[in-house]
């Protein structure tokens, strides 16, 4: 469903049927900021407090799990001096946010490709990770120099190396079992995915998790998304059946 961003949206209420996991690939900060003649820098900080009024949003509603879509993979062909504004912004958040992230109870989870990270951003990373390893009242990953195609790829070489070690057999392979290997482990699949930005892909995030995941595409650019955004996605999702490929009743 698209969303003219002329026209905010009236107030909605939070439906009775939630998504338990909401994935988010959040699009639009340099457009944003060129709409307004700013440095795409400006776009990304203020693309950080719409994650911050996401993430309340969720709390607030009921959902329980979110895993935004960082940093791609790709990403590392922007310019030097954008990658490294991304970066400061990535180390601001964990320095600014982190503690009001444990006081709430939220984990923190990384996944991707974090070897390519500077080593004191991977230094930051495992710190928090920690701190709020055993936080339980709600989840938030955030997917940092990640592909899923590349994910996959590091599964599958981890599996042929059991298989060539003697450890596992092919014919031993399950579905449960590719998933137990991929970076998202432990996390439920995601039952809503929201792309803002006006595009319809899913640009390499969670390609094998997002099976059976509903999809929802808004034109509202990211750093412009809010809570009465975010509400509209749920109402819609709470709207649709969900059948996993059969003709039974939603799950």
């Amino acid at each position: 469903m698209l969303w003219n961003k002329s026209k905010p949206p009236a107030p909605v209420a939070t439906p009775d049927i939630l998504p338990q996991h909401v994935a988010i690939i959040m699009d639009g900060n340099g457009r944003w900021a060129k709409a307004r003649g700013l440095p795409r820098s400006a776009g990304h900080k203020k693309g950080a407090d719409s994650l911050r009024t996401v993430l309340n949003a969720c709390r607030s509603s009921g959902v329980r799990y979110l895993t935004i879509y960082a940093f791609s993979s790709e990403n590392w062909k922007r310019p030097t001096d954008e990658i490294g504004d991304l970066m400061q912004l990535l180390q601001h958040y964990l320095r600014q946010e982190l503690d009001t992230l444990h006081e709430n109870k939220i984990r923190l989870r990384f996944i991707g490709d974090l070897t390519q990270l500077s080593a004191n951003i991977r230094d930051s990373i495992r710190d928090a990770t920690e701190l709020t390893t055993r936080n339980a009242d709600f989840n938030f990953t955030v997917a940092l120099s990640y592909g899923s195609r590349q994910e996959i790829l590091r599964t599958m070489r981890k599996l042929a190396t059991d298989i060539e070690a003697g450890t596992l057999k092919p014919a031993d392979i399950t579905e449960d079992m590719i998933s137990e290997t991929l970076d998202t482990a432990g996390l439920p699949e995601p039952d809503l995915l929201i792309r803002t930005g006006g595009e319809q892909r899913l640009s390499n995030f969670l390609l094998w998790q997002s099976a059976y995941t509903e999809f929802y595409f808004t034109d509202v650019l990211w750093p412009d998304f809010d809570t009465q955004h975010f509400m509209l996605a749920l109402q819609e999702y709470s709207q649709r059946e969900r059948r996993y490929g059969t003709t039974g009743e939603q799950q």
